[in-house]
């Protein structure tokens, strides 16, 4: 049975329902339960916009048959549509529903397998199956049909080397370095959001795309049409969320590595960049700084004055940022009363404990808006107040130390059912106090993302990668995926995180190219554990364990060769850095990715939508960068409909073609479309 509501549209079988409704410009929400109502949450989804909508409800059909067909109708069969703008959802007589764009083309169709719908097939396989699980919970699998021809672009971060996620499958969770962020753009001229925090996976298979819900109450989805895809991408933001204003020292250089021990070691290395008249924006006070997991403060035996520090650190331009983690170790002495109140993760069988490091540690629970306020109320009292207003929320998937998802519970619910959210309620805790404190624009960086971690000031980084020219490719596709995601605000750790030493020559030329690569990404940051491990490494901190510091990894700690060409990049970066702000902008008005794959401008180039190891940075800057161990050229692709300039030789070419050009070591291939101008030499 069809029923019109206000302006949704339901379709009622047995005791199914499924609702689909506008939701922001040229888009439809559908949502779909076996449970007596809805429920209330929108998840990523911000409230709904209004819309122009059409419904209409027919009751024996008497149109064409050919036109029937093609709405995947019956003669003299009932059937409705919805629509709005550019996108109608058709239901046929049997619930099955058909999306088409304004042209009438078939956008994306469920995929039933029924003798009722096609006379030749005995299998009765439903489009959209729910099995109980537990209380009002289902396993939910809906299945849509395939297309040879389609290309399937964004999903978020993953650890693979595709850029075109046809042919993959997907597990929606969150791990170290992986990220998940179901929104997904097709070169048919569509994007799909599956609006659901559960556990689960996603197949983009040949004969079929499938997503998966382990547990979930309803299945949310919402799907929208566009000409290209930044009309998609610009009416996913309008309904997702958009990025803060990126702020000046954002755009800059960031200095990391795994640790600065004390006060005076960040001090030491700050002196010395304005000694030697180098940038820097930020420098990091990463992870066991604190007293204890969960007491969220500084060591005073290590940062006696930190007020002292960053007053000083602020004079010299530079901004301080504070590592945090969710860890509540047994003997914090916020653990007791965290526990009482009921701010911290649960288990369901076994000892409460999710994670080991140096101790016996629970996380935090940010789904529970009590114990949000609580962890913020610490944090403005040890940081805020000492001047620190940038923060790295490390362990943000979180990183259990066993990933049963199905032993861990959080305040809205079981891990399987609304796990994935972690990492948007936890960027919310620090957006929500830095807003209320009177930040205008927080940024703050994350280790993992969902969908809506844009609109909480995330910057998200790729997670504990190797220092390999393979995890180097893997970062720069899984960056271009966050873009197409939602989520425009991308780093890495410039030469990976682990395995490397910085006396390997190989290193250093892997490092180049990586550095090169950070200069021409949204944030350009250093970081990594560097090898062979300091004096300090067997030393106690406080007594919470042994942790070293790694060894250096500052630009001039990889001798005087390699120095001169990151410095040479350091420069670069701060001549471009009005140009950077341009495409901020953008991220933050309109969604734009700052760096985005080439069929992002170039739609109607078709060979734009295959290349995978190039990128644009804005609209006027094509980077190719160099990602393979002992290359000195490389073939660059320059997209049809502009003329493209190299922008160290200078010399102009045609687009539509494949040119090989020059990369030298201390060069990384750059080409500037049209008549743009940027300072990038000298």
């Amino acid at each position: 049975m069809f029923k019109q509501e206000g302006d949704k549209l339901l379709y009622l079988y047995d005791n199914e329902k499924v609702m689909v409704e506008a939701w922001g410009k040229d888009s439809l929400r559908v949502r779909v339960t076996h449970n007596s109502d809805f429920t209330e949450n929108d998840w990523a989804l911000l409230p709904q916009k209004s819309a122009e909508v059409e419904i209409e409800i027919v009751e024996n059909a008497k149109a064409n048959k050919d036109e029937l067909l093609e709405m995947n109708l019956e003669e003299d069969k009932n059937y409705a549509r919805i629509s709005n703008g550019k996108i109608t959802a058709i239901f046929n007589s049997a619930g099955v529903l058909t999306f088409k764009n304004q042209k009438g083309e078939t956008l994306v169709q469920e995929n039933w397998q029924r003798r009722k719908d096609d006379p030749s097939m005995s299998l009765e396989i439903s489009g959209r199956e729910m099995k109980a699980v537990e209380g009002e919970n289902y396993r939910a699998v809906f299945r849509f049909k395939a297309d040879d021809n389609e290309k399937i672009y964004g999903m978020g971060q993953y650890q693979h080397n595709y850029l075109n996620q046809k042919g993959c499958t997907l597990e929606l969770a969150h791990r170290n370095s992986q990220a998940s962020v179901p929104f997904m753009l097709s070169n048919k001229g569509y994007g799909f959001l599956w609006n659901n925090p559960a556990i689960g996976s996603v197949t983009f298979a040949k004969n079929g795309t499938e997503w998966l819900a382990k547990s979930t109450k309803q299945v949310d989805y919402w799907i929208t049409a566009g000409d290209t895809p930044a009309e998609i991408e610009e009416n996913y933001a309008d309904v997702s969320g958009k990025v803060p204003m990126m702020p000046d020292y954002g755009m800059g250089f960031w200095q990391c590595k795994l640790r600065y021990r004390t006060q005076e070691e960040v001090m030491e290395v700050a002196r010395k960049h304005k000694d030697l008249g180098l940038p820097m924006d930020v420098i990091v006070v990463d992870f066991f700084h604190w007293t204890q997991q969960g007491e969220y403060k500084f060591d005073p035996d290590c940062w006696p004055d930190p007020e002292a520090m960053i007053e000083e650190l602020e004079e010299m331009g530079i901004k301080v940022m504070v590592s945090v983690w969710p860890t509540v170790d047994y003997r914090s002495e916020n653990f007791a009363e965290m526990m009482e109140k009921g701010y911290l993760v649960r288990t369901e069988r076994g000892v409460r404990v999710t994670m080991q490091m140096f101790g016996q540690e629970v996380f935090f629970d940010p789904t529970n808006p009590e114990a949000r306020k609580f962890v913020w109320n610490k944090i403005k009292q040890n940081y805020w107040d000492k001047g620190v207003n940038i923060f790295w929320l490390d362990e943000a998937e979180p990183e259990y130390t066993e990933y049963d998802f199905d032993n861990y519970r959080y305040y809205l619910g079981s891990n399987l059912e609304v796990g994935n959210i972690y990492p948007v309620k936890y960027a919310k805790t620090f957006y929500d106090g830095m807003r209320a404190e009177g930040m205008e624009n927080p940024l703050n960086l994350l280790r993992c993302a969902w969908a809506g971690s844009q609109r909480y000031g995330a910057l998200v980084w790729s997670g504990d990668i190797d220092s390999t020219f393979n995890s180097l490719q893997r970062q720069l596709r899984a960056g271009l995926s966050m873009g197409i995601a939602g989520i425009p605000w991308v780093t890495t750790d410039i030469g990976g995180f682990q395995g490397a030493n910085i006396n390997d020559e190989d290193f250093k030329k892997l490092l180049i190219r990586w550095f090169e690569f950070g200069c021409f990404s949204p944030v350009f940051r250093l970081h990594g554990y560097r090898m062979p491990g300091s004096d300090f490494e067997n030393d106690m901190i406080s007594g919470i364990g042994k942790l070293g510091s790694g060894a250096e990894n500052e630009v001039w700690s990889y001798g005087e060769k390699y120095f001169e060409i990151m410095k040479k990049y350091l420069f670069l970066r701060e001549r471009i850095k009005p140009y950077i702000a341009e495409q901020m902008e953008a991220a933050h008005r309109d969604g734009t990715p700052v760096i985005r794959p080439l069929f992002y401008d170039f739609p109607d180039d078709q060979r734009s939508w295959d290349i995978d190891d190039q990128y644009l940075f804005g609209p006027d800057l094509l980077v190719a960068p160099v990602i393979e161990e002992e290359k000195y050229q490389r073939q660059v692709y320059l997209p049809e409909g502009a003329v493209w300039k190299n922008a160290w030789s200078e010399e102009e070419f045609k687009g539509g073609q494949v040119v090989t050009v020059k990369a030298e070591l201390d060069t990384i291939p750059l080409f500037l479309k049209n008549d743009a101008d940027l300072p990038i030499k000298e």
